[in-house]
């Protein structure tokens, strides 16, 4: 074993270490939120790494921290490993009655506006490389708009945590963010296969394709979460309780990916059934308070070492620097698409959730983080993934950082401003 390797135990002791040691800074003299800090300092040691290395050539501290994030592999790491613990974790604490009050609010957002997002992206990326003499197939162009299209449920829902947002728009927020990154990968995969085998994209085909993996994502979720919860509800025994949470996620995602289903739906949907009717019908008060605790821990955890895995990535970026002025083109390009898909739904929802809040917290805070990088990453090797990897990289770091940590004030201004203006 040459002296770059790591065992994985190594990479993930070095992964702790690092978010426990940027953790303490931030919450001793920064005080910043979670998300944003431990993606503010990844991005800034990966330009310390990248300025030690034009410094001192023969330091090799970036081929390094190249060789930790390889060997980590975010693809697989997030999608099949971390995305399922916290998106089960995310999906506890949201209230199921008021997402059914937002049900087809959240249906459309997750599916036609991801789809509409999509299109806008996808076709504005193709005249800005045209502007700027990159040619980027059309193709290839959607494939950036499925990538960049979903928000990020752990991303949205840490803002959310902060933020003093009404109960039913709070839901349709958190819902959408839950169940649009599934439907999401469905669209990236599908657009992705077009892509690279060249075959003509058939709607017929990737509506069959959508409805297979989505639906039966849900479904799986259903039943998973309905196990769980009928298990919990026979016995009284905290350890045991938390650890078939545990079976329900790590378990029930295995089993999606052999069935071919959505995971993420999959473990979204189990989520809302064991934080509501379990945490209501099936724990006792000493259950629920080890329980919530404990996959609170699990969220907090995965939470900092996935940002901080996202300023990181800076460092695989340092060769593509030529790129990054496109993605910052992309920047307006994707705040006017998000705008565009939730804005024309909320004319239509006026009654029940306030367009002048929805409206700037929906766009504004429809954040992009790990899934977008984890779904870039996946790119085959090729000019394509050069481009999109550096232009998803720019819209990521920007809608942490930018986006994540002025969402808060945004929200406490407009409900301010909301408030003045309704008082006689």
């Amino acid at each position: 074993m040459s002296d770059l390797e790591l065992s994985p135990f190594q990479a993930a002791a070095i992964l702790i270490v690092l978010s426990a040691t940027l953790g303490w800074f931030n919450h001793r003299f920064f005080k910043l939120p979670g998300t944003v800090a431990m993606t503010l300092m990844g991005a800034i040691a990966s330009l310390a790494v990248i300025a030690a290395d034009a410094v001192l050539p023969a330091s090799r501290v970036s081929e390094t921290v190249s060789r930790l994030l390889e060997d980590i592999d975010f693809h697989e790491t997030l999608m099949n490993g971390m995305l399922s613990f916290l998106l089960f974790a995310g999906a506890l604490h949201v209230d199921i009655e008021h997402l059914r009050k937002g049900r087809w609010q959240i249906a459309i957002l997750s599916t036609i506006g991801v789809a509409v997002s999509t299109l806008i992206v996808g076709f504005g990326l193709w005249s800005l490389g045209r502007l700027v003499g990159i040619d980027v197939p059309l193709i290839w162009c959607f494939v950036f708009g499925a990538i960049v299209s979903p928000t990020d449920p752990v991303a949205v829902m840490g803002v959310l945590k902060t933020s003093s947002v009404p109960p039913t728009l709070q839901a349709t927020i958190a819902g959408e963010s839950l169940f649009n990154d599934g439907v999401g990968v469905v669209v990236f995969s599908i657009l992705l296969a077009s892509a690279v085998g060249g075959e003509a994209f058939s709607l017929i085909h990737a509506g069959e394709l959508f409805l297979v993996e989505a639906l039966g994502g849900a479904a799986l979720g259903g039943v998973i979460g309905w196990i769980a919860y009928r298990a919990m509800k026979a016995i009284d025994d905290y350890s045991v309780e938390v650890m078939i949470t545990l079976a329900t996620v790590m378990g029930g995602y295995a089993l999606a990916s052999a069935l071919h289903v959505s995971g993420p739906v999959a473990m979204a949907v189990a989520g809302l059934i064991v934080g509501n009717h379990g945490v209501s019908y099936a724990m006792s008060a000493n259950t629920k308070d080890y329980l919530l605790k404990f996959w609170a821990l699990i969220d907090e955890v995965l939470n900092a070492v996935l940002f901080l895995l996202i300023g990181l990535e800076a460092v695989v970026l340092a060769d593509r620097l030529g790129l990054l002025g496109l993605g910052v083109l992309t920047i307006p390009l994707v705040l006017i698409a998000r705008a565009v898909s939730v804005g024309a739904p909320l004319l239509f929802w006026r009654r029940l959730l306030p367009f002048n809040l929805a409206f700037p917290v929906m766009t504004w805070g429809g954040l992009r983080g790990g899934i977008s990088i984890a779904l870039a990453l996946s790119l085959p090797a090729g000019p394509m993934k050069d481009i999109l990897l550096a232009a998803t990289y720019v819209v990521v770091l920007f809608s942490v950082l930018a986006q994540g940590g002025t969402v808060g004030g945004l929200v406490k201004r407009w409900s301010g401003l909301l408030k003045v203006s309704a008082t006689p």
